[in-house]
């Protein structure tokens, strides 16, 4: 779940063959400051950036994941994620079509099986 107020200003989750992901964004606004986390681990941290707008771009396992920073009316920002090139919605469609994922219970814990191409 991601955490409420601080410079947080966008979430998404990612599932993958691997397991599931929660990506976070942190994003000052003033300051440029830019923080990524995955699964609440943070993986990058950038202070005082001047270029307020731009591309941050880090890994989740195998994947190429890309934050979009723009620019929209005024002050504000519009936040765009891109895996493996694709936007988020692209990628997901693409992953339903070429694999099936189920969650189960085996002796209490949550399992991860997943048919389809291998990454």
């Amino acid at each position: 779940m991601a955490k409420v107020g601080g410079d947080l200003v966008a979430y998404w989750e990612l599932n993958l063959p691997s397991g599931a992901f929660s990506i976070e964004f942190e994003h000052g606004t003033t300051s440029g400051k830019r923080i990524i986390r995955v699964n609440a681990r943070e993986i990058r941290r950038e202070e005082w950036m001047f270029k307020l707008v731009g591309d941050e771009n880090f890994k989740v396992g195998k994947h190429q994941c890309t934050i979009s920073i723009r620019p929209v009316a005024g002050f504000s920002y519009e936040y765009s994620l891109t895996v493996d090139g694709k936007p988020l919605e692209k990628f997901v469609k693409h992953q339903s079509k070429i694999s099936q994922t189920w969650l189960c219970f085996v002796e209490g814990s949550e399992t991860r099986i997943v048919l389809g191409e291998l990454f």
